[in-house]
């Protein structure tokens, strides 16, 4: 099965992921790992808005779908579980469904988000509520198709997670969706 994730900042994609590795033995693929190798061979900051601007200016050079050309890459037999995370583009997302892809999108509400992304520690996430904020209102909706869509990419998930509540009610939300879609 292939799957990729979407949705906004803080969202519990990670947790998705994590679950996904550690419970049903899928292999993960990683933007965030695949754009801060580029960055650190560059000798470029590693943060959010230099890994946007950076993977923006990817895609421009290499095309919309960029990401996700490489990441599928990765992928050796058509028969292993893999996960993608995060689709950001509309043509990654268009680019994962030609692939039999599934996409996931994930979402819950700011608060919660940004609380989640201030306890991480990652380098991307040390902002304060208003840097979250405009950042992710820059992904969320934009005419240049070389740039990140959320908002579209959304709207094109086979499946939506709304991460409110606890991480026992995520896991059953995936199991939901692996049940779902997991021999479609």
């Amino acid at each position: 099965m292939l799957i990729g994730i979407t949705g906004t900042f803080g969202s519990g994609k990670g947790a998705v992921v994590d679950y996904l590795v550690s419970k049903k033995d899928f292999r993960h693929v990683s933007a965030r790992q695949i754009w801060t190798k580029e960055l650190e061979a560059r000798g470029m900051p590693v943060n959010r808005d230099t890994m946007t601007a950076f993977a923006n200016q990817m895609r421009a050079e290499h095309g919309a779908a960029y990401f996700m050309e490489t990441a599928l890459d990765t992928v050796m037999d058509e028969h292993e579980d893999v996960v993608i995370e995060s689709v950001r583009t509309i043509s990654e997302a268009e680019l994962l469904k030609e692939n039999q892809g599934v996409l996931l999108a994930v979402d819950a509400n700011v608060k919660e988000r940004y609380r989640r992304v201030s306890g991480r520690g990652s380098a991307l996430d040390k902002v304060s509520y208003e840097d979250f904020v405009r950042q992710e209102a820059a992904e969320m909706e934009n005419p240049d198709t070389n740039k990140q869509n959320l908002a579209k990419v959304k709207t094109m998930a086979d499946h939506v997670i709304d991460n409110n509540r606890t991480l026992k009610e995520l896991r059953v939300n995936i199991n939901i969706f692996l049940n779902k879609y997991k021999n479609d």
